[in-house]
């Protein structure tokens, strides 16, 4: 039987509404509970979500960033999303 490596990506994406720490806890969690992720690391100041992974998904990782209220820049931002990255906001302080 033989083993495949599988490649390691690290793959940075800029986003909308990220305010916080408790923001960044938020999408923290939610990106880790997807496959194959295996770090995920926010720049509060610069929007920047940076995430390490085994054949990342980014069409996943965009799709959960945005249920949680954080699109990539350039996508639509619409109210909806910004409510729920208010939310997602509060979620993370407490949780935290």
């Amino acid at each position: 039987m033989e083993k495949r490596k599988l490649a390691i990506m690290t793959t940075t994406i800029q986003i909308e509404n990220l305010k916080c720490g408790g923001c960044a806890a938020t999408i923290k969690k939610g990106l880790l509970g997807l496959e194959n992720i295996h770090e995920v690391h926010i720049d509060v100041e610069k929007s920047m979500v940076t995430v390490t992974s085994e054949n990342i998904d980014l069409v996943k990782v965009k799709t959960k960033l945005s249920k949680l209220g954080y699109p990539e820049e350039g996508d639509e931002n619409t109210v909806l999303h910004k409510a729920k990255s208010f939310v997602s906001c509060a979620v993370g302080r407490v949780e935290s």
